[in-house]
């Protein structure tokens, strides 16, 4: 995928000077790997094609990037990088680590305040994605975990419009099926309840108090309500709840996508139809399977059971594949921990249909644990003892909420700090990066009201920063493409997390040690233009994570 203007022409440079070296040159694939470095003094980029090359050239690969360094250093003064690459370097068994000029770092600041929040964005060759995420069933609230698969499905879908694709978010709502039909006897249990019966509830039925405020609401409409009339009521009296706490998530879908629709469509029995006329289903036990074992799954699967019944699995292949058929070139479900299983039968499904299964992305979304004064917070779904979004909406907020959902990878299990997230300290990630947004702001407050007369000229005073400080604030405000860049190629949003700490930490330490503000109006400028492009960036990472860049704290 394309990156910066700066990567592409390190990319071409390195490229003509491996060839020279008798590289093959469809075996020289640079720009992808040019990678930042995880020290400041490795530089700004670093390549380990040395490495991958010396079977090819059949030389060390500490001797290839000995000599590629010499060549790079040759011919720097008549290249396009002349004045943007001050020290080219190799470290450990051969990488080739790059050093930008303080001139190149500080152009970073002109192209911040010439794009605004348009600054980062890559010019990559956009896809039409269909996002689909939470799609929880609408038999109660939505938990927390369902609030962590929000948070990162969001994110994702704004990271990846940011980057230039075309994305469709989706929510596939499983209104109909078994579980549908308990939710209405379990609120057909809850009427008979308040008009005076006394049996006992049923150990598989929904048992959370939430069904005890809904029958309350639709005895006062209906109180003689049947069953159908219970299960239709529940099912979308809680999904009108989950829309609204989606809502106030600042989570947002473009459609909500009906299991009984498209089971009344017809198409979940021509996609059947489909798969046997062209070979790919095979009767056996009175049931019909799908011959996944020939598209790397690890056994067939039941399409419809031996009673004639439709498995859960069937309307979800015909699903993907009407997504197929809406002309999509990219899916990717986020799905809950217990969904692993999941990912080859779909993707063999897929590849039965003719579909490149490659292109079926599943990502799990690992449970959370929450804690709560040192205690972890005990949870059971089916005694309907657990933790909503809602819940944690108004313990801690939006923002901590959104932020602290993202803060770790989507395979990684996380502990949720309420204490921490509801804490307005340092310790607290999002309090510390939204707070130096907030300081930013109070010093450009300050620049205008007491601050010296500027002289106008921002581009040329930015070569008064020069310090070390000064340099580690503009070395992470020119890797923020890259940031984005980094997850979008991995779907992972938690990818911005560290990046806007460390921004946030710069800042600080400079703020610390520095005087923005001062009588020399030219280094005043100059600071000022380095921190107006810090708040821009973190306010539009802040955005891509859905959490607000306040102005006051």
């Amino acid at each position: 995928m394309s990156g910066t203007p700066l990567k592409k022409a390190l990319s071409s440079w390195i490229v003509g000077e491996l060839t020279a070296l008798g590289a093959p040159a469809d075996a020289v694939e640079v720009e992808n790997s040019l990678e930042t470095p995880p020290e400041e003094k490795f530089g700004d980029f670093s390549t380990n094609l040395a490495l991958k090359l010396a079977k090819t050239l059949k030389r060390p690969p500490r001797a290839i990037a000995e000599e590629l360094c010499r060549k790079l250093e040759a011919s720097l003064a008549a290249s396009v990088l002349k004045g943007r690459v001050e020290k080219i370097g190799v470290e450990g068994p051969g990488f080739v680590n790059f050093h930008l000029s303080p001139q190149e770092h500080a152009r970073v600041l002109v192209e911040i305040r010439e794009k605004g929040e348009s600054f980062g964005k890559s010019s990559l060759k956009p896809k039409k994605i269909l996002l689909e995420f939470v799609s929880a069933n609408p038999t109660g609230p939505l938990t927390v975990a369902h609030g962590r698969q929000a948070a990162l499905g969001d994110s994702l879908a704004r990271i990846l419009r940011f980057c230039g694709h075309e994305v469709t978010t989706e929510y596939y709502n499983n209104d109909e099926g078994v579980q549908i039909t308990t939710l209405g006897k379990s609120l057909q249990f809850r009427m008979a309840e308040l008009a005076g019966a006394k049996e006992t509830m049923p150990e598989n039925y929904y048992q959370g108090d939430y069904l005890i405020d809904i029958a309350r609401e639709l005895a006062k409409k209906s109180p003689k309500a049947g069953f159908e009339e219970c299960r239709v009521f529940a099912r979308d009296t809680i999904m009108a709840g989950i829309k609204v706490d989606i809502a106030d998530f600042d989570v947002h879908f473009d459609n909500y996508y009906s299991q009984e629709a498209l089971g009344k469509s017809g198409k979940v029995e021509k996609t059947l139809e489909t798969l046997k006329k062209t070979g790919k289903t095979k009767d056996e036990d009175g049931a019909t399977w799908l011959k996944s074992t020939e598209y790397g799954d690890d056994k067939d699967r039941v399409l419809v059971k031996s009673d004639g019944n439709l498995t859960y699995l069937t309307p979800d292949i015909a699903y993907h594949h009407e997504k197929f058929n809406r002309g999509f070139e990219a899916l990717i479900d986020i799905l809950g921990p217990d969904h692993h299983g999941y990912i080859a039968r779909l993707k063999a499904s897929q590849a039965a249909l003719g579909h490149d299964p490659e292109k079926v992305n599943v990502l799990i979304a690992q449970l959370v644990t929450l804690f709560e004064g040192g205690q972890e917070v005990r949870m059971s779904t089916r005694a309907g003892q657990f933790v909503t979004l809602r819940q944690i909406l108004d313990e801690v907020g939006k923002d901590a909420g959104r932020f602290f959902f993202v803060m770790r990878k989507f395979d990684a299990h996380l502990d949720f700090d309420l204490a921490l997230a509801k804490s307005q300290t340092p310790e607290n990630p999002a309090f510390y990066i939204q707070y130096a947004h907030a300081r930013i702001e109070s010093i450009k407050t300050k620049a205008r009201e007491e601050g010296p007369k500027l002289p106008g000229r921002p581009e040329e005073s930015v070569a008064k920063l020069g310090n070390p400080a000064e340099r580690r604030v503009l070395r992470l405000l020119s890797q923020f493409e890259e940031a984005l860049l980094g997850a979008e190629r991995t779907l992972e949003p938690y990818r911005l997390v560290p990046y806007l700490m460390e921004l946030a930490s710069c800042f600080h330490k400079f703020y610390a040690d520095n005087r923005v503000v001062s009588e020399d109006g030219a280094l005043t400028e100059a600071r000022l233009f380095l921190i107006e492009g810090v708040q821009q960036v973190i306010r539009t990472g802040l955005r891509l994570l859905g959490v607000s860049a306040p102005l006051k704290m």
